[in-house]
């Protein structure tokens, strides 16, 4: 395809991004029986922060400016391997899925590092948190994405988000549901998203996620803020597009995968509105259970056979 059809991908997520956060907003707002923001309001938070001044910290250094763009940067360059339906990734290559474990690792890592920079010991804690349930949640991610990989005979993304085809779902269907829930688990913890996190709360003992960007503001919190869309984007599309049948027309299958993503959206919604944040003793076990269906799905598909 033409270098334009292969930046449609990176163009959709920059622009769209934000709107699966307003939606999330709206769908907690109408459960909780409230009016709520509007669904475009994380554009104009966005634009309010860009126009904001900056308050700094008198310990900070470079390397709380340096985060924040890390984590941004590290988004984008993940989404540049994600492939959008028909429309293929701007870089694909064989293995590709471990730079993109890899580029989201190093995206937290720039947050936590700013957070550590600013000597306080409230952000130390909440780095402390986010580097320890990481290190939960990215096992199970690995195990995911590697059961997709080879079932599919190929460790690539383009391979692994190849939409719904005969052969593959009958034989595979209950391994792939597996892998959905755990994907589904490892996305609300990523995401900083209840049960696991709660992105408005501002508890001091239940806070992870927050509490490392509370001494971010005006410019550089629109990009902590941007680059968290971004993230829930990459997620949502590595959850939805396996299950999406495969269409004649390109743009056809485009504006599918973008329902599906509108979809997921309001299931993180629901689940956010419908259940209660976990204590952070039991984070572990949340985590744990990704990692239990993950590897389910795995062993399903070892005594499947690839198809």
């Amino acid at each position: 395809m033409s270098v334009v059809a292969r930046l449609l991908p990176l163009a959709a997520a920059l622009l769209l991004s934000p709107l699966l956060l307003g939606i999330i907003g709206r769908i907690k707002a109408r459960v909780g029986g409230r009016k709520g923001a509007p669904l475009l309001q994380p554009y104009w938070d966005l634009a309010r922060l860009a126009a904001k001044g900056e308050v700094l910290s008198g310990t900070a250094t470079g390397v709380f400016r340096l985060g924040p763009v890390v984590g941004l940067a590290s988004a984008v360059v993940a989404l540049l391997l994600l492939p959008l339906g028909p429309f293929p990734a701007a870089a694909a290559f064989p293995g590709d899925i471990v730079l993109m474990v890899y580029l989201l690792a190093l995206g937290r890592f720039g947050l936590m590092a700013a957070a550590l920079d600013t000597g306080s010991s409230f952000e130390g804690m909440g780095a402390s948190r986010e580097g320890t349930f990481s290190a939960l949640a990215e096992p199970a991610l690995l195990l995911v994405l590697c059961g997709l990989a080879w079932s599919r005979g190929e460790a690539t993304l383009a391979a692994c988000l190849g939409g719904f085809t005969g052969g593959f779902a009958a034989s595979t269907l209950p391994a792939r549901a597996l892998l959905s829930g755990a994907l589904f688990l490892v996305l609300l913890a990523e995401n900083c998203r209840i049960p696991v996190d709660d992105p408005a709360t501002h508890l001091e003992l239940t806070m992870i996620h927050e509490v490392m960007v509370l001494d971010h503001s005006g410019p550089t919190f629109g990009i902590v803020q941007y680059a968290a869309g971004l993230k829930l984007w990459l997620f949502e599309v590595l959850l939805v597009s396996p299950w999406l049948p495969g269409m004649r027309s390109p743009w056809a299958s485009a504006a599918l995968l973008l329902g599906a993503l509108g979809l997921t959206a309001v299931a993180v919604g629901l689940v956010e509105s419908l259940t209660a944040r976990l204590r952070l003793s039991q984070v572990p076990r949340f985590l744990g259970l990704a990692g239990v269906l993950a590897a389910l799905g795995d062993l399903v598909l070892l005594t499947a056979g690839r198809p």
